[in-house]
Order: structure tokens, then sequence, then C-alpha cells
């Protein structure tokens, strides 16, 4: 009786009440959901303490042991900044912290001789300041986890200088996008008329595609150091495989990630006729640095024949090595065209485009709806950059929890259907033993709750990718 008397009482409130202890409720149910799942992961780390026999044949005891710590103290790390993150969150919605940024930035806009009439110069103010302290609030939890999580477990390739340098440069471009990008969509929804939502989806159709072009060679290099691939074998090796797939690759890069960090990576870019492939360096067995670093350490360079090199030498270099040879980096890049070839990368921009013109149309809808401001404290006005921060980000979070589990799910029938690719170019083997080496050089626990998996995996857990590739393997 009693529970039915709270939910008649609840029913009974205005309807802004309702609205914002929906959005709180719905808010921490997910984050409660989130820990469950993390929890049942942790035991699993806690708990598998010895290599299965299954993944006997693919990994050492040494490296099960590392990965399993690793995964644990970011299990750890990830339980302490979820719930520091889901009470800030809490905290700005019930003492009224949007309201009061916005009041703060239309005080900063009238010293500068703005008044309120000038409703775009006090929302890019407003994302400034949102923008600031969140990048403040983050940052001690980002500082933990480069120097302590990540310097513990070898990762991390950073100075102190380094980062707070990359740090400032990162939140700089951001405002550099940010502010300009705002203030043109906020223009062209309040000049839009009733078909606002039409002339705003294709404004960010746009501005996301020309993001996508400029990315790589304008935005990325301010960040990262890019070189052409050498001229060699393994760019002719890979030169010849986009062509037999008809890829139209125009440059190869290198970058240097091993500045900031050990783990490694490859991927494509570029539209139409006009693409480029960029590897990581620590993908590249050749060129990582780990592999110099082990080679000074032990005092002499290896032949390259091997023959003459200390017994303790050849140990340390088979042990620690990192990256991958040629023909297991053209096995991961048959799986990353694969991604190309199979219209992956087509339908995911598709599909981001329908759900942005869905979201933009609901929008439209809801934009007039008094009691969603006044549920956040906005009695008064109705500003249109708190319209979207309040629908895209509260009232559709039900909607976005439901999509980005499809998209993961998506995303590992993607990742599938890559390595079936990979293997018909009959880079089976190579993709095997690259897989096997990328999880040992990323340290990736390769046993996995469930429930966990099913929810956060975009990549197909190793054992499963690996039984896939078995057959073929044999063949």
């Amino acid at each position: 009786m009693g529970m039915w008397a709270s939910l008649d009482a609840m029913w009974e409130m205005p309807a802004e009440k309702r609205i914002f202890g929906a959005v709180l409720l719905f808010s921490w149910t997910v984050y409660l959901w989130e820990t469950f799942l993390a929890q049942r992961q942790r035991r699993i780390y806690k708990t598998t303490t010895r290599v299965p026999p299954e993944l006997g044949q693919i990994m050492d005891s040494e490296t099960f042991e590392k990965s399993r710590l690793y995964q644990l103290d970011k299990s750890t790390f990830s339980f302490w900044s979820g719930l520091y993150s889901e009470i800030e969150g809490t905290l700005i919605l019930l003492f009224g912290g949007i309201p009061y940024l916005w009041r703060l930035s239309g005080r900063f806009c009238g010293y500068a001789g703005f008044g309120p009439e000038y409703e775009i110069t006090q929302s890019l103010v407003f994302l400034l300041l949102a923008t600031l302290f969140s990048a403040l609030t983050g940052l001690p939890w980002s500082l933990y986890n480069t120097f302590v999580i990540e310097e513990k477990h070898g990762f991390n390739q950073q100075t102190l200088g380094f980062f707070m340098k990359d740090a400032v440069k990162k939140f700089i471009v951001t405002q550099c996008i940010l502010l300009p990008v705002s203030s043109l969509l906020l223009y062209i929804i309040k000049i839009g008329g009733d078909y606002f939502f039409i002339y705003a989806w294709l404004f960010t159709l746009v501005v996301s595609l020309v993001l996508v072009t400029i990315y790589a060679d304008y935005i990325a290099p301010l960040f990262d150091k890019f070189t052409p691939l050498p001229e060699g074998k393994l760019k002719q090796e890979i030169e010849v495989m986009a062509k037999s797939i008809d890829f139209p690759l125009t440059k190869v890069y290198v970058v240097e990630g091993s500045k900031r960090s050990s783990h490694s990576n490859a991927y494509f870019y570029g539209f139409f006729k006009n693409k480029r492939i960029v590897l990581f360096d620590t993908l590249l067995e050749e060129y990582s640095v780990l592999n110099k670093d082990i080679l000074e350490e032990s005092g002499m360079e290896p032949r390259k024949d091997g023959e003459g090199d200390s017994e303790e030498i050849k140990a340390k270099v088979k042990n620690k090595k990192q990256g991958c040879k040629n023909e297991e980096v053209l096995a991961v890049l048959g799986h990353e065209l694969g991604h190309w070839k199979l219209g992956h990368t087509v339908k995911n921009i598709i599909i981001s485009q329908m759900n942005s013109f869905l979201c933009f149309f609901l929008f439209a809808v809801l934009i007039g709806r008094k009691e969603l401001f006044a549920a956040f404290g906005f009695y008064t006005s109705q500003p249109t950059l708190i319209g979207l921060l309040i629908i895209f980000q509260f009232i559709f979070s039900p909607y976005n929890e439901v999509l980005s589990f499809c998209l993961t799910v998506l995303s590992r029938r993607f990742e599938f259907q890559a390595d079936a690719f990979a293997k018909k170019l009959g880079k089976a083997k190579d993709l095997y033993s690259a897989l096997i080496k990328l999880n040992k050089d990323n340290l990736g626990f390769p046993v996995s709750d469930w429930l966990f998996s099913m929810w956060h995996y975009s990549h197909p857990p190793l054992l499963e990718r690996l039984q896939a590739l078995e057959n073929s393997k044999q063949d």
C-alpha cells in the first residue's frame, strides 16, 4: 500500500519535479548497473590467478599475471573515478550548478558590455567555463592514471612537462573548434524557422566530415610527429595489398606514439580517392623505441642473424620485444582494410547521421516545453544552448544507453567480419600471431565475465577471435 501511495504522491508533483527526479534516478540506475558489471569482472581478475588450459599455448604465466594486476589496478581506478563523477554530477544538479554557471556567464558578458540580448555570446562564455571546470576537475584523475597506473605497468612514456603542455594544447585546440561551431549552430537554430532541425543537422554533418578530413593532416600533427613510412619491403607490400582490393592509398605514415605511451594501434582515414594509412611506431617491431632500449640495456646490438649473441640477450629480446613483424603488420592492416572494403566505415557514418537527425527532430519537438527548463532551474528564460544540454544529455540518456549497447553489438560483428576478410587475403596465420602479440604488448586480460564483455566490449574477446581464425590457420 505504501509503495502505491508514494507513486501517487510522485505523480501529484509538478511536472518539473517529476522530470528532475526521473533524470537523477536514471543516472544512478545506470551507475549502479555499470558498477555491478565492473564488480563481476573484478571478481574474475581476483580469482583467475592461473592461465586457463585453453590459453596455455597463447599466454605465458608471467604475462598473464602482469595483465591481471594491470587490469585490477585499472578496475580500482575506474571504480573511484566513476563514483566521483556520479557524485559530482548529482551535486551539480541538486545545487543548481547549471543555472549558476549561466548567471555567472551573464555577469562576465555584462562586464564586457554585452546585455542579456547577446544570448550566443553568453552561451560561448558558459561553454568556456564549463569545459574549463571539467578539465580542472578531471586533471587529478588523468595525472593519477598516467603517472601512477600507466607508469607502474610500464606504459607511460611522458614527462610531467610534456603531459601539462599536451593538456593545455588540447584545451586550446578544443576551444578553437567548439566555440565557432557552437556559435554557428546556435545561430542556425535561432534563424532556421520551423525546419531549423534540418539545417542544424546538415550543418553538424558538414562539420563532422570536415573534421574527419582535416584531423590527421592538421590537428593530430599538433600533438604527435608523423613521418612517411620509408621506402622498403613493408611499404611495398602494403601498397600491393591495397592495390589488390582497390583501396585508393596515397600515403603511409608512422606516428611517434611512443613519446606518449607504449600502447599500439593502426588506422586509416580520408575520403574518396585520398586514403592514408597511419601506423604507430609501437606496432612495428623494427621501429619500437622499447626494443631499442632493451638492446641498449644489454650493452650490445644483436646481429641480424642472431648468431654470436649471448643466450641472455636472446632471452631478453625474445621475452620483451614489442610490436609485430612485417607479415603481422600486413595482417593487422588486412583486418583494418576489411572494415573499408566491407563498408563498415560508411555504415557507421550512416547510422551516426540517422541518429543525429532523429535527435535534432526530437529536440525541435521538445524545445518549446518550459517545464524541461524549469526542472533544471531555468524558470524565466529558455536559452537554446541549455535546451541542447538538457535534451541531448539528460532527456535522451535512456535512448543513448540503448543505442550505445546496440552499436557495441554491431561493432563486435564488424570485427569478426574484418577478421574473416583478412583470412580471405591469406593472412589468418599472421593475424593469429599478431593478435596474441598485441594482447601481450597491451597487457589485455584474456578472461572476461560474459555479461561485462557483452555490455562493454566493442571487440570480441581474444579467445573467440583466435578460435574463428584457427580453422583456416590449420588449413
